[in-house]
């Protein structure tokens, strides 16, 4: 092989090498971009995006030379302005293409040892000219397939870390999770220049004059990817913590909200006692008023007692004091709110299941359909519940009407808001936290959870098991 045939194999080669990092950068990016029904029809030209964006900064190096560093930063400024395009977070953004740049350089530090020993055994022992080239390219070879296998095992295993959990980071968390891959990048700008120095007439090899550096050099950047994973999985398990904080907030904030209506249930209750023992003597003063000719005052009594009794009206009854509460006002507020409410509920009278846990999932179920309503405008709008046992399983269904999309959390596999900038930021990390809270409520009774949309429709169906030596 001549310098010429060497050349044009090494331009190959790096080209082949640009195209391979340029598709892995688009996978690596492809699980966290937003990826609703309506958006699908969009993720080849987000995905086609990335990659032609990785493609003309690397190309156009091999063309003008630009520094790796100012070719980092370009790619960088090009994503993140373009995360809106791909709906993803410009923290997430960047953050992801930190983690891609540092598992590029430091595949390329570990296998750079290997690719030492085989210059200094295959190549630099050679007399003629066409073995060294030969030689030099075989090893080049094995060097790139190399750094090419550790870079796609490393990114796998990330993006199989970084999905364990919603990544949605504030500065701070960017500076966390940023930090190592960061330093990473510096490490190997550093020792890629001490490689090779020439100072006057001495040349300066780190590995020839530094042996062990063979392996302390892959040593240490494994350590940055391990330090990588590390604080990938301490940051979802603080996420997971944190939402777990958050759900049982939520469902104290709902059990004291039951608990206050159900002192105002009891209030209701006495109010309807006191009044039927007050009844005979309101009876009384009707019909004196009736004796006596008074006519006028005899209609402000009786619409004073009708305004009296309009207060303890409860126009569903469920067979439950808590379901009661919950469905009663949801339906004041859904006519209030000009949504057609109906129902046929029943609460179940075997003793099986606690009201409280039912009225939890009732009241996040109901108040989901009657956000979702309240968004449309124009349409028909509409809530429709339904709740029944059937032998030892206890089923409540929830219909309302929808306009929009669903996205599905890939972890959980529930519904997510597709307009997180509707929710003011002190609300955003309680958005959603609804359904988890229901499906909470229903592996405690061995059930299960099914959401389905049609057309227009938005349906939930719970079905609840009977917890033996449960009693309400």
């Amino acid at each position: 092989m001549s310098e010429a045939q060497y050349q044009i194999f090494q331009n190959v080669i790096t080209a082949a090498e640009i195209l391979v990092y340029a598709g892995s950068l688009a996978y690596f990016f492809y699980p966290f971009m937003m990826c609703g029904r309506e958006r699908q029809r969009n993720i080849r030209k987000k995905v086609l995006m990335v990659s032609v964006a990785y493609l003309l900064i690397f190309l156009a190096g091999i063309i003008v030379p630009i520094e790796g560093w100012l070719r980092m930063v370009l790619l960088a400024v090009i994503l993140t302005a373009s995360s809106k395009y791909l709906d993803m977070n410009p923290k997430l953004c960047f953050l992801l293409l930190i983690f891609f740049l540092c598992l590029q350089n430091i595949s390329r530090l570990m296998s750079e040892s290997l690719y030492h020993v085989l210059i200094e055994r295959f190549v630099w022992n050679q007399t003629q000219i066409t073995i060294i080239f030969r030689n030099a390219a075989v090893a080049y070879s094995i060097y790139i397939l190399l750094t090419l296998l550790i870079f796609a095992v490393m990114l796998r295993l990330l993006r199989m870390k970084l999905s364990d959990c919603t990544l949605e980071p504030d500065m701070r968390e960017l500076c966390y999770l940023g930090l190592i891959p960061v330093a990473g990048l510096l490490f190997v700008n550093v020792i890629s220049r001490l490689f090779v120095a020439v100072q006057g007439n001495e040349v300066f090899q780190l590995y020839v004059q530094h042996p062990a550096f063979l392996w302390i050099v892959p040593l240490i950047a494994f350590l940055f990817y391990a330090g990588m994973i590390a604080a990938v999985v301490s940051y979802c398990q603080m996420a997971a913590l944190r939402e777990e904080r958050e759900k049982y907030f939520v469902k104290e904030q709902q059990l004291q909200a039951l608990q206050e209506r159900m002192e105002e249930v009891e209030q209701f209750y006495t109010g309807i006692r006191r009044l039927r023992h007050e009844m005979k003597g309101h009876l009384t003063n009707i019909r004196g008023l009736a004796e006596s000719g008074k006519y006028a005052e005899m209609e402000q009594y009786i619409t004073k007692m009708d305004a009296g009794i309009d207060a303890f009206e409860l126009t569903v009854k469920t067979g439950n004091a808590v379901t009661d509460v919950i469905v009663n006002d949801k339906k004041k507020a859904a006519e209030k709110a000009g949504v057609m409410f109906q129902t046929e509920f029943a609460y179940p009278q075997s003793g099986k299941y606690d009201a409280y846990d039912i009225g939890i999932i009732l009241n996040n179920l109901l108040a989901n359909a009657l956000e979702a309503c309240e968004k449309i405008s124009g349409k028909e709008r509409y809530i429709l519940l339904s709740g029944r046992q059937k032998r030892k399983f206890f089923l409540i269904e929830v219909k309302n009407s929808f306009e929009g999309e669903i996205d599905l959390d890939r972890r959980t596999n529930l519904p997510t808001s597709t307009k997180q900038q509707d929710i003011p930021q002190d609300h955003r990390s309680l958005h959603g936290i609804g359904l988890s809270n229901v499906k909470r409520e229903v592996e405690k009774y061995m059930g299960d959870l099914k959401i389905s949309t049609k057309k227009n429709e938005f349906r939930v169906t719970v079905m609840l098991q009977e917890r033996s030596g449960h009693n309400e």
